[in-house]
């Protein structure tokens, strides 16, 4: 196993990184066959597995995640809705604003907890490439940094440590990479935040008419400064979290749509594979035609227990070159 460009570093993007290197790198490359492996060669370990970065910042922002809907909640039901004299607004209010709540934290349950495409680590060995049984001329690409093989359009994640397929970007608000695998929930999660936020500013206006006709020690069970106190703050929290959520949303709807992730982007690395029409993306972005399943967070969990599977890499001493060629005898 050899390899002539063996001075070209893929350090984290693979073509866009050796196609930058020198003269000499460069020529090497343009007269062999550079065909990337698929993800279908190389896939991570158990998609199934319970996935969890262990990470200080990742957790304390998903930590406040949860307590500032938490929040919303408890100033939705004590300061708006159960004081209320009309049932029926209290009663289709709450059961519209808790579902969608529920939602939101199950999706960003399942975004942090789902494998995002991690390939698997350390498996840059001679004996794992050969079996892999690819073509002479092909050309693998190895990660300096987790010393995994690349599959085209991964990219190593520096709070992870590992290789992600189709990574968009690192969250910490769901303490995970948003990758090929997770994409949806973290989609549905904004989705369902912007929604909450919309419907929790709606009932802060007509609540806040509400107590302005009416007598203020009325229309709340606390006192008429904290009642105010509170609104503003679920206001000010609800329209900051609206437009952060509502770009976000659009950002990774229009992502998907183009089949370029976000850091493809950064990196210009656009118009390197056979990008695929809009409703085929969005099909395998949320796992099959339209339907129901799109707006759920648990669509595809099983109570079953399936058997882990697990991907064998020889054991073997890790290759020293980042870009390695097959070679064509």
């Amino acid at each position: 196993m050899k390899s002539p460009v063996h001075r070209c570093r893929d350090v984290d993007h693979g073509r866009g990184q050796a196609a930058a290197g020198d003269g000499a790198g460069l020529n090497c490359l343009q007269s062999e066959q550079r065909i990337p492996i698929s993800k279908d060669v190389i896939t991570s370990s158990s998609a199934s597995a319970m996935w969890f970065i262990r990470d200080a910042c990742g957790i304390v922002c998903a930590v406040i995640t949860w307590l500032l809907v938490l929040y919303a909640e408890f100033v939705v039901l004590f300061v708006m809705l159960l004081p209320s004299k009309n049932l029926t607004y209290s009663i289709v209010n709450g059961t519209l604003f808790n579902t969608l709540a529920f939602l939101a934290l199950a999706s960003h349950l399942r975004a942090m907890c789902t494998d995002p495409g991690a390939v698997p680590k350390g498996n840059a060995t001679k004996e794992y490439i050969e079996s892999l049984q690819l073509k002479p001329g092909q050309v693998v690409y190895k990660c300096p940094k987790c010393c995994s093989i690349k599959p085209d359009r991964a990219h190593h994640c520096s709070v992870c440590k590992r290789c992600i397929r189709k990574m968009d970007h690192h969250c910490p608000w769901v303490n995970n990479c948003v990758g090929e695998n997770n994409q949806k929930y973290f989609v549905l999660f904004t989705m369902y935040i912007a929604l909450i936020s919309l419907h929790a500013l709606v009932m802060v206006v007509f609540h806040f008419l509400y107590c302005f006709e009416d007598d203020w020690t009325k229309c709340s069970s606390f006192s008429p400064p904290a009642t105010v106190i509170l609104l503003i703050l679920l206001c000010f929290e609800g329209l900051l979290f609206l437009i952060f959520t509502s770009v976000m949303f659009g950002t990774q709807v229009h992502s998907i749509c183009t089949d370029e992730t976000g850091i493809e982007r950064l990196k210009g690395e656009t118009g390197k594979w056979g990008k695929i029409p809009c409703w085929e993306a969005m099909q395998a972005a949320f796992g099959g035609p339209l339907s129901l399943s799109w707006c759920s967070p648990f669509a595809g969990l099983s109570c079953k227990k399936s058997p882990p599977e697990h991907v064998i890499v020889p054991q073997g001493e890790i290759v020293k070159e980042d870009i390695i060629e097959i070679p064509l005898n």
